[in-house]
């Protein structure tokens, strides 16, 4: 009987979650030309990877074209030729677009949200010049589950980043093939790998919910280590009649 590595059994477990991610939630297509969001960090260079090798298999066919969106107005050191050669090491195109964003230009919303959403409509936008049909993201199972915490916590809204969003005012699908993916096998497979971090000095990052919402995630698994399966079922089992209603006037 074959006896597998640590490195290899990563490997098969990351893999296993990853197909099941996007066969459960029809993530790829026929035909398809994807546009891999590429931020540089651990999650989107191991989506390359993934991708890459999907895209092997003989069906269903599709392209990949990867983007790394450059932020002018933060300080943040990308090493391009690094991103380049990793994902031309897998066979696949690489895009380079830089844009900007003004914080004060709406005070309503905060500066992360503002960065986040001018680096998706950048997406939008090589996405479009690429004649992609989808844009995939490198969202992993602990980032939905955090943002369903802080959606519920802070929002009072019971929602997340769905597996697969279309948008139809961009004429966009937007995937998450890491859905079903744990954030720690992808630290592993980052250290295995040896992908090299960005240097990143964001003046907003202490404004960020998430690191917070990480640590209450872990308190939850810590409590019931399948927590992160029941909040995850959770959104598929919805028991309305158990729920308050608007009273009908």
């Amino acid at each position: 009987m074959a006896q597998f590595t640590e490195e290899e059994k990563l490997l098969r477990r990351i893999e296993k979650r990853f197909s099941k991610g996007v066969v459960e939630y029809g993530l790829i297509e026929e035909e398809d030309k994807i546009l891999i969001g590429l931020s540089g960090g651990k999650d989107s260079l191991a989506l390359v990877e993934l991708l890459a090798k999907r895209a092997r298999v003989f069906k269903p066919r599709f392209s990949l074209v990867a983007a790394h969106v450059v932020m002018k107005n933060i300080p943040y050191q990308s090493d391009v030729t690094y991103l380049k050669k990793h994902v031309e090491a897998w066979g696949i195109p690489f895009v380079l677009y830089e844009t900007g964003f003004d914080a004060s230009t709406d005070t309503r919303k905060s500066p992360c949200f503002l960065c986040s959403w001018n680096r998706r409509k950048a997406l939008f936008t090589v996405a479009k010049e690429q004649e992609c049909n989808k844009i995939a993201l490198g969202h992993h199972m602990d980032d939905i589950l955090e943002t369903l915490l802080m959606n519920v916590t802070y929002q009072g809204a019971f929602g997340t980043m769905p597996p697969r969003l279309v948008m139809k005012k961009f004429d966009m699908t937007i995937i998450r093939p890491m859905c079903l993916v744990h954030e720690a096998d992808l630290i592993e497979l980052a250290q295995a790998r040896g992908y090299r971090k960005q240097v990143k000095s964001c003046p907003y990052e202490s404004q960020s919910r998430r690191s917070t919402m990480k640590g209450i995630l872990k308190q939850l698994e810590a409590m019931n280590p399948e927590a992160r399966y029941s909040l995850w079922g959770s959104m598929t089992n919805v028991q309305e009649e158990l729920l308050p209603q608007h009273k009908k006037l």
